[in-house]
């Protein structure tokens, strides 16, 4: 998205399905079981494909370069599972008891 190389209609796509995705208004209302949730699902993967087809493969190449020779942050990684994994189950845990 910051590579100036990215067409401004990639990045406009990635843009409008985020702020569907976000937005209270559906295609097909949220509170209808499983149904409603089947419009994200089928734009998501649409939406990243598109995308991924409309970005130039130089720019793709030098995203992939520049990340795997940049600093990896396995500490902050760890952590942000670790906090996960306590959510859950304490979540969980509450739930259990309350119950």
């Amino acid at each position: 998205m910051r590579d100036r190389r990215t067409p401004w209609y990639a990045k406009a796509i990635v843009v409008l399905t985020l702020a569907y995705i976000i937005s209270p208004i559906d295609l097909i209302p949220d509170f209808i079981p499983v149904v409603g949730l089947l419009d994200e699902v089928i734009l998501i993967p649409l939406a990243y494909k598109l995308v991924m087809k409309l970005i130039p493969d130089e720019v793709k190449a030098d995203v992939v370069l520049a990340n795997n020779n940049g600093p990896i942050h396995v500490g902050v990684k760890i952590l942000g599972i670790g906090a996960i994994v306590i959510v859950w189950f304490s979540l969980i845990y509450i739930t259990y008891k309350s119950l």
